[in-house]
């Protein structure tokens, strides 16, 4: 399979994967505190596990959707992001005429 062809590159990946880590995480803050019939566990009912593991789970399926919608980068649209140039309408036309002398030279010789 061509890598251009791929859907994700590195960087999606990553985000991905971190998101990924950050949802187990709190997943592994969430858990605990058993009750039984005969004994009841107030620690169910913590601050870590009520309101901080959520907002990290949140926040991993944040990071996780920012990987899916994020577009990956190309070759050429890295190179030209870095390269300025004026599109004005006169070069435009300069641009053009030249092109064309070109073609009718081509076509003389």
């Amino acid at each position: 399979m061509d890598k251009k062809n791929l859907a994700f590159d590195r960087r999606n990946f990553i985000l991905l994967a971190a998101g990924m880590l950050i949802v187990i995480v709190g997943f592994i803050l969430m858990s605990g505190g058993q009750s039984d019939n005969t004994h009841f566990d107030p620690s169910v009912f913590s601050t870590m596990r009520i309101k901080v593991a959520p907002v990290v789970c949140f926040v991993g399926y944040v990071f996780m959707i920012y990987g899916v919608v994020c577009r990956p980068k190309d070759d050429a649209d890295t190179k030209s992001a870095g390269l300025k140039e004026d599109t004005s309408a006169e070069q435009v036309e300069n641009n053009a005429v030249e092109e064309k002398d070109t073609i009718i030279n081509t076509k003389n010789a």
